[in-house]
């Protein structure tokens, strides 16, 4: 039944056709159910849809421009600020880099630029609505009020300034 000096034909040397063929069948026999397991995805893990989280803004040191950045910003822009945070997903428009905002804001000072759209959006509107609120009035509301909130957008411009690309 099996060419000779093949391992099939070793191990069944002397036995009768039918437990050859019984060993065959549930040899296929295997193989169709591994088939229709992994077909299912039985003992895979599924890919889900992924689910954006929505959260409290939580409340970070408004010194630290870099601490606020990681705290705000990188979910959307990322940790780097070239615009491939894990949120991104989910904007209808993609962040722009902001280790590039100063090729694309001329004359105008980076730090003005980025303290303008934390105080009043964009045109795009990707800044202002449910997903992506304007930071002015969550700042303002973070222990300390107008002056705080101030403090937090100057320290948080400045630190965009300082990843730009030389």
């Amino acid at each position: 039944m099996f060419p000779e000096n093949t391992i099939m034909d070793k191990r069944y040397e002397g036995k009768s056709v039918v437990s050859k063929v019984g060993a065959v069948l549930v040899l296929i026999a295997g193989l169709l159910l591994g088939v229709l397991f992994i077909g299912q995805g039985i003992g895979m893990s599924q890919t889900k849809d992924p689910i954006l989280k929505v959260v409290a803004v939580s409340y970070s040191q408004p010194e630290s421009g870099k601490q606020m950045y990681q705290d705000y910003c990188a979910a959307c822009h990322g940790m780097n600020g070239r615009g491939n945070g894990p949120a991104v997903q989910f904007l209808k428009t993609p962040p722009p880099d902001l280790t590039t905002m100063d090729k694309r804001c001329y004359p105008t000072s980076v730090a003005s630029k980025v303290s303008a759209v934390l105080r009043s959006g964009t045109a795009s509107r990707v800044h202002g609505t449910v997903a992506m609120p304007l930071w002015e009035s969550l700042f303002s509301s973070l222990h300390g009020g107008d002056q705080v909130g101030a403090l937090r957008i100057r320290n948080l411009s400045e630190y965009v300034e300082s990843i730009q690309k030389k």
